[in-house]
């Protein structure tokens, strides 16, 4: 699909890899890189079939949270154009990579995996953006908070919300997708 980003170990599609012509783009990465660096992440870059990709780790217990190990991931990438389906592929994609990548135990067993994939791009499809804010994204102990960044407009989107499924982890999300994506 074009606009798509690849996963871990595809190839680009026909379009190749997104080299972003606006400077917008690459200056939101570098700062979430600077944000997530200064939260205390593991911060490092990796290629995914052609695309730069930024990725940023933590891991957290908190004994209201059931006594549990939360291990975050934000996975960010530009990419031509953001959709619906590119924002929900990605979504898919992240999910996947940090689940297989936590390491630990086993997902559900005192350990939990929390995301935040998310895309920047000057072309963004209003549809993904109201996507991103709608819900939060979650599968068996894996939890998502999909971001769309639309650097055209200066607009982050995702969501807000305390889902009924992941409820505990709520506040935490919030607390840091404000400090990640918006630098409060």
């Amino acid at each position: 699909m074009h606009g798509q980003p690849p996963g871990p170990g595809q190839t680009p599609g026909p379009s190749g890899p997104y080299d972003p012509s606006s400077a917008a783009p690459r200056s939101y990465l570098s700062a979430l890189e600077a944000r997530l660096t200064a939260d205390g992440c593991r911060v490092w870059w990796e290629d995914w079939g052609g695309v730069p990709v930024l990725l940023g780790r933590r891991a957290d217990f908190r004994l209201k949270w059931m006594a549990t190990k939360l291990h975050l991931f934000t996975v960010a990438a530009a990419v031509p154009e953001i959709t619906v389906p590119t924002i929900a592929t990605f979504t898919d994609q992240v999910l996947a990579y940090a689940k297989k990548n936590k390491g630990g135990l086993p997902v559900g067993l005192q350990t939990g995996v929390g995301t935040f994939p998310t895309l920047v791009s000057d072309r963004v499809d209003p549809a993904a953006v109201h996507w991103a804010e709608a819900q939060q994204r979650a599968k068996f102990a894996c939890m998502a908070r999909p971001v769309v960044v639309d650097s055209a407009r200066q607009y982050v989107g995702t969501y807000r919300g305390k889902p009924f499924i992941g409820r505990a982890y709520a506040s935490y999300f919030t607390e840091k997708g404000l400090r990640y994506f918006h630098g409060q």
